[in-house]
């Protein structure tokens, strides 16, 4: 798990999928604003935005010029594997899943078609707990949510 999160993270241009335009509570919000932060290039992807956080919105992946190495899955389970099959065609070959409590963003038919096609799938926990991304606070929640199966112990 660490290794598929460090090559997730060595990614310099990631898509975060759900990105809100009411950025309270949506765990996409916040990995897009940290990941920010931390010199990332990410780009905020939501079919019914223009503009999401100050920045530009994607309608979709398709949508980012130049393209993106990594996508960061944030939307309901239902709406994963659609994205997952996306993916595919454009030749990204990382996705995680965000998943913290609950269902998340995690999909088994979106797993497993994003494996069977060659990408990394990471189906669970959220990359703001990995360096150089983590925090603190995600840390301590890595510790605790991979001992209850939210954080996959391996990928």
């Amino acid at each position: 798990m660490k290794q598929a999160a460090s090559d997730f993270l060595a990614s310099k241009r990631i898509a975060v999928t759900g990105v809100s335009r009411n950025p309270e509570g949506h765990g996409s919000n916040a990995v897009y604003q940290r990941l920010r932060a931390r010199g990332y290039q990410v780009f905020a992807i939501n079919p019914n935005a223009d503009e999401v956080e100050g920045d530009r919105c994607y309608h979709d992946l398709r949508s980012v010029p130049r393209g993106v190495d990594a996508v960061l899955i944030g939307t309901r389970p239902e709406t994963a594997e659609a994205t997952m099959r996306e993916c595919a065609s454009l030749g990204i070959r990382y996705v995680w899943m965000h998943r913290a409590v609950g269902a998340g963003s995690v999909s088994d038919a979106a797993t497993e078609y994003g494996r069977q096609h060659g990408i990394r799938v990471i189906d669970g926990g959220c990359p703001l707990m990995f360096d150089p991304a983590a925090d603190v606070g995600h840390k301590a929640m890595r510790f605790m949510l991979t001992r209850t199966g939210k954080v996959p112990r391996q990928v």
